[in-house]
């Protein structure tokens, strides 16, 4: 029989920014009075707040909304609250499972789901009328119900939680606000910089003509494209008509990076908007009543806005503000549900200018053809004198975790120069030989041995953010480097400037020579070993394999272990679709 009583593993412990022990009391008593771990007080009031055993002593299937709980854990905890009383067909727990699956959805990327597959998960959870616990949480607010844009769904009604349903209206909204209230700049056309030795062309031209003339423009193109040579030309633009300029991306690295194309400042996104809190829990500075001081924001990456901060993005626009979004929408979507970028170009509801030149010819650019030929839906073979790309076979995992090691500690270095600090792993997988538990662990060893004193970390460590704490210095997917131990914390070098990341944070820092591929989206290095074991075949995709192939600026090694898996996935398992509700929002 399944063991369905609770259990908590390590990470399950009390959020690092969770309520004071003595919130705690009252519902840390309750779960041990029913033999759930105390641990999860912790989670527990910071979702539901301080009366959260009050909550729960009312609907025990409340306990849903923690994100580590399952439908049977909850079924178990309600048994040990209410005895015979908790039957499958309680109202609470229809509408509470309700709440659940939509949740799940969310985690897959959608902001919508159909309502008959809303009624058909109930149905397998034991629901007898899925409708009645559909209307039970449409009744308590948390779930909206829509009319489908299109005849797909069951009776023509999407299902959406309220906080992404609200999110999405509020992109509308904010983009049509914008559409309407921003005129041309005046001389803009004036502005338009002409470089005789690096002149742009026509359609970036378009680009900048928009960015000027419209509220708000999008930007795509892949690798090679000559994205940044544009976003440079908008900003010399604003530059010389007079206008305050924002820049901003996703992630840290992606920021840094668009200020030296730029030559202007530049933050994260959350930076930008002032967050606070942790995640999941954003209250941010700028908003609709404190609007950003910026006449043109420019964010870089827009792929990866998902649509809560899509959403708080153009709040944060004053009327008149002109947005301008840069990104590929062949990459892998935002990790958040939404898919915005793409959504507004599928719309038409605003002018989008696709770069397709690829000018990295001139220079070898065998990475960028490669990544133009994976976006068609080709993986071709490579030819690469210069050793700009090296792919590497390998019959096993095992033997993809040596080769990674090989090519970082040696190949790399001797071959081409590139110095392991500017080498980057990326792998799909956390587990197995070839995924990034087990390579951070190898790599460790080869290149910074040490005993992991300092919270598993020593010295010389490279890590990386897996969280987003901006007041405290660093935000998700910065790289950087410890130094040692600090006050109260571990001092680590991130790009930006030193940081000591308390020990109460130390749970959002990992090793960081080896990252997922979604966590290295946003960021390029010099050198990148793209690893595809056998384990990552079941989630290959052309958006996956193209998000990694363009990590990579100068050389990409391939360590292919997934035999034909990957050129079928190129072809054939193009974006995963996502149900969502802002391109017919916009139209």
């Amino acid at each position: 029989m399944t063991d369905r009583r609770i259990k908590v593993g390590p990470m399950s412990a009390v959020a690092d920014d969770a309520p004071a022990p003595d919130r705690l009391q009252p519902t840390a008593r309750l779960l041990t009075a029913c033999q759930v771990p105390e641990r999860l007080a912790g989670p527990a009031v910071a979702v539901l707040g301080a009366t959260a055993d009050q909550q729960l002593r009312a609907d025990p299937w409340r306990l849903l909304l923690l994100p580590q709980i399952r439908p049977d854990q909850a079924d178990w905890f309600a048994r040990r609250m209410l005895g015979a009383e908790a039957g499958p067909q309680d109202p609470r727990r229809g509408r509470a499972l309700t709440g659940y699956l939509l949740r799940r959805a969310a985690r897959d990327g959608h902001t919508a789901v159909p309502a008959g597959v809303i009624a058909a998960a109930l149905a397998r959870l034991r629901i007898a009328d899925p409708a009645q616990a559909v209307e039970a949480a449409v009744d308590e607010g948390a779930v909206l119900p829509f009319e489908a844009p299109d005849s797909e769904a069951e009776a023509g009604v999407l299902l959406a939680l309220a906080r992404y349903a609200m999110a999405e209206e509020a992109v509308a909204e904010g983009v049509q606000r914008l559409t309407a209230l921003a005129g041309p700049v005046p001389g803009a056309a004036d502005a338009l910089v002409g470089d005789e030795d690096n002149p742009i062309d026509e359609a970036q031209q378009d680009a900048v003509r928009a960015a000027a003339g419209h509220g708000v423009t999008v930007l795509c193109g892949g690798p090679g494209t000559g994205k940044s040579r544009t976003i440079a030309a908008v900003a010399a633009m604003a530059a010389g008509c007079g206008l305050r300029l924002a820049l901003a991306a996703p992630t840290g690295r992606a920021a840094r990076r668009l200020a030296e194309l730029a030559g202007a400042p530049a933050s994260t996104v959350h930076r930008l908007l002032g967050a606070q809190g942790g995640e999941g829990r954003w209250v941010f500075t700028r908003t609709e009543e404190e609007p950003l001081d910026a006449d043109l924001v420019v964010v870089d990456e827009a792929s990866m806005l998902d649509a809560e901060l899509a959403a708080a993005l153009v709040e944060a626009c004053a009327d008149g503000t002109r947005l301008l979004l840069v990104g590929d929408p062949a990459q892998l979507p935002s990790i958040g549900p939404g898919r915005v970028l793409a959504d507004l170009i599928d719309s038409g509801a605003v002018p989008v200018t696709e770069l397709a030149r690829l000018y990295r010819q001139r220079r070898g650019g065998v990475i960028a053809r490669m990544a133009t030929a994976v976006r068609g839906g080709q993986l071709p073979p490579v030819e690469s004198a210069d050793r700009e790309v090296v792919v590497v076979p390998v019959t096993s995992s095992q033997s993809a975790c040596h080769r990674v090691l090989q090519l970082v500690t040696d190949s790399i270095p001797r071959a081409l120069g590139i110095q392991p600090a500017d080498i980057q792993v990326i792998t799909p997988v956390h587990q197995g030989a070839a995924g990034t538990v087990e390579l951070n662990r190898a790599l460790k060893e080869r290149l910074n041995p040490g005993p992991g004193e300092h919270a598993g970390f020593d010295p010389g460590d490279r890590v990386v953010a897996v969280a987003n704490h901006p007041a405290e210095g660093f935000s998700n997917g910065e790289t950087g480097t410890v130094t040692g131990p600090g006050d109260g914390g571990l001092v680590i070098e991130f790009p930006a400037g030193a940081v000591c990341v308390p020990h109460r944070l130390l749970a959002g820092v990992r090793h960081g020579w080896a990252l997922t591929v979604h966590r290295a989206q946003g960021s390029e290095w010099p050198a990148v070993v793209a690893v595809f074991p056998a384990e990552a075949t079941g989630m290959l995709s052309r958006p996956l394999a193209y998000t990694a192939i363009t990590r990579a600026q100068r050389h990409l090694s391939v360590v292919h272990g997934t035999g034909p898996a990957l050129a079928a996935a190129v072809a054939e398992i193009g974006e995963q679709p996502r149900v969502t509700r802002l391109a017919s929002l916009l139209t």
